[in-house]
Parts: C-alpha cells; sequence; structure tokens
C-alpha cells in the first residue's frame, strides 16, 4: 500500500528539465525525483531487522542528484538529524554524485561494484582522486539543501550509491545513502529506489551488490561488512582485524 501510494501520490519519474537563468546559462530542473521531505518517509519504511549493519538502517542519511549531478535534495531518517552521523551527509551526497557520474541508459553501475577496481593493483586505483568532494558544501545536520543546485562532487566506491531511471529506461540521476555499514547503506539504497519506482531497466537487482564469499570472486565484488545480509538474507561477517 505505501509503495502504491508512493509511485501514484508523489512520483512521476520524467527526464529532467533543462531551464535558463536570468544571465542564460542551463542550469537542471529536479523535476520528478524525491524532495528531502520524500526521502525521509522512504528511508524510515526501508529501515529494518532485514537491513542488517549497526543499526538495521535506521539512522540514515539520504541525497539525491540530478542527470547533471546537481544535488537536489538530502535528508535524514530521524526526526533529530543530529542522531544520525554528521559526516554520513557529504558521503551520501558524493555516492549519489557517483552512481550517476559512471552509470549510462544501457549499465546501471552502484557504487558497491565499483569496489574492486579501484583498489591498489587493480584497473582503477586513484580514480578518486579525479573528483574530490567540495569541502565548502559541508552542511550542518539542520541545513542539509543549503548546496542544493550545486554539484558537489565526491567519488565514494562502496555500497550506498545508485543510479536512478525514469520508466522509459533513462537515467535521470542518483541516489546515495549513508550512516550504516556499507552493505546496509546499499540494502537501504537499493529499497529506497525501488519504492520509489526509479529502478533500472533489469529491474532493482540487476547492480545489487556482490560478495566473493556468497557470489564468487569478480572484479565487481565488494567485502562482507559487520552483520552483512542481502535482500533478508544473512551472509557473515567482516574478518576481525589480525596482524597489528
Amino acid at each position: 500500500m505505501f509503495r502504491s501510494m508512493t509511485l501514484c501520490a508523489i512520483f512521476l519519474a520524467g527526464a529532467s528539465a533543462v531551464l535558463a537563468d536570468d544571465n542564460g546559462h542551463q542550469k537542471h530542473a529536479c523535476d520528478g525525483l524525491p524532495t528531502a521531505a520524500q526521502l525521509t518517509t522512504l528511508l524510515q519504511a526501508a529501515g529494518g531487522p532485514s537491513i542488517g549493519g549497526l543499526f538495521n538502517g535506521t539512522r540514515m542519511w539520504a541525497a539525491v542528484v540530478n542527470r547533471a549531478g546537481e544535488v537536489c535534495a538530502a535528508a535524514a531518517s530521524q526526526s533529530d538529524p543530529t542522531q544520525v552521523w554528521p559526516g554520513s551527509q557529504a558521503i551520501a551526497k558524493a555516492k549519489a554524485y557517483t552512481a550517476n557520474a559512471f552509470s549510462l541508459d544501457s549499465l546501471a553501475l552502484s557504487t558497491a561494484r565499483l569496489y574492486t577496481f579501484t583498489q591498489p593493483g587493480h584497473s582503477l586505483w586513484s580514480l578518486g582522486q579525479s573528483n574530490p568532494f567540495g569541502a565548502r558544501f559541508l552542511n550542518s545536520p539542520d541545513s542539509p539543501n543549503s548546496g542544493d543546485g550545486q554539484i558537489q562532487g565526491g567519488l565514494i566506491f562502496f555500497g550506498g550509491g545508485v543510479p536512478l531511471y525514469n520508466t522509459s529506461g533513462k537515467i535521470i540521476g542518483g541516489l546515495g545513502v549513508s550512516g550504516d555499514t556499507s552493505c546496509a547503506d546499499h540494502e537501504i539504497a537499493k529499497g529506497v529506489r525501488d519504492a520509489a519506482g526509479f529502478n533500472p531497466p533489469g529491474g532493482k537487482l540487476v547492480d545489487d551488490i556482490t560478495y566473493s564469499g556468497a557470489d564468487g570472486a569478480s572484479p565487481f565484488t565488494h567485502p562482507l561488512c559487520l552483520n552483512t545480509k542481502r535482500n533478508g538474507i544473512a551472509l557473515g561477517t567482516e574478518q576481525n582485524a589480525s596482524g597489528y
């Protein structure tokens, strides 16, 4: 019922409109993408015991960017946003930017699937240095949207960022989620995208997180986190530290 109401009453997913400011420069609108209030509602509905991690995905930040990479909205799942890690707000924005920046109509690429590629000794090592997050956009928990309409950048290569698509299969932006383990972040991002009706053409699992132990090693795999669950199934936990 919640999903149906959300889809019918809140979202009309479509390509972002392009407007012109007073100087004739183009700026990309956020029409059809979630507002901050809608993000909070979606986050609160997505959390729960099936998510795993430290908090079962109940203390989250989310951010949405349009296809131009401009921030459209950011919000926390808690009524008191200071009780969600303040550092996760910037991470959510960077994940949204990354998922949008490296996905196409024909290729949905979640940030989780970029993990191995960007590790030392792999083909995209040091990619993160190409576009650091704009530190001038670090906002307090009480004013997360003060940087709306700006390209805040930042590249992050672990779970929690997913691209957003309209019903015609066109990419229209990205969603970033942070506030728990990176594995739990991915589960929440996946759930929010599905509930809002922004899945890729291949469906909600086409860019799902994969783990070496459960799926076999590949360039797209991600390490396990604490209390890792995927689609409600417990897969294990991160290994304890050793040797130091």
